[in-house]
């Protein structure tokens, strides 16, 4: 992925947002597209793609990078109103909505938690920074246990989008995610 520090050239930069934009545009048609279709429906050579987007998921990051800013204020809100195991709790089924409107976003975990990258990209990075505002909260409250990896929940969370993380899946999940903050309480 380009460097945030890098000044692009102008007809890169160009190049850039708009291979964004066809690629936002392929993946809510909802069909599976691959990215030499985005190169080539961005007028760009594969070659253009790739120095920009080395993979799928640096992509699907990227589109996403300033949508998943106001799930930021969501976690505020829920530990303001709920207790912070709950509002964990909540704030995951949140996110697995958020991520079920967006086309990719889930496969991009995914593969990205398998890959061990969970956590390089701005959308993971954000995740982590929300899952860990919740963690200690709830750590400081006593309700969880102190030394959670966001990083971990991140993947474990991610995982679960991997097996129940379409629409009709949401009982399932929000089954499978009381057993994870279950599993993150602290004892005694």
């Amino acid at each position: 992925m380009t460097s945030p520090r890098r000044t692009l050239r102008a007809d890169a930069q160009r190049n850039r947002e708009h291979l964004i934009a066809t690629a936002a545009e392929a993946f809510a048609s909802g069909r599976t597209v691959s990215l030499d279709a985005i190169a080539k429906r961005a007028g760009v050579g594969s070659g253009t793609l790739y120095r920009h987007f080395p993979t799928r998921e640096d992509l699907v990051e990227e589109i996403y990078r300033d949508q998943i800013r106001p799930l930021r204020d969501d976690a505020q809100a829920l530990l303001a109103t709920e207790q912070p195991a709950q509002a964990l709790h909540t704030w995951m089924c949140d996110f697995a909505e958020w991520a079920g409107e967006r086309r990719g976003i889930c496969e991009a975990l995914v593969a990205m938690s398998a890959s061990g990258r969970f956590g390089t990209g701005p959308v993971c990075d954000e995740v982590q920074r929300i899952l860990g505002m919740l963690l200690t909260a709830g750590s400081e409250a006593g309700e969880l246990r102190d030394g959670i990896d966001a990083a971990d929940v991140g993947g474990v969370l991610a995982g679960l989008l991997s097996v129940a993380g379409a629409p009709e899946q949401r009982a399932q999940l929000d089954r499978m995610l009381t057993i994870v903050v279950d599993g993150l309480r602290a004892h005694g």
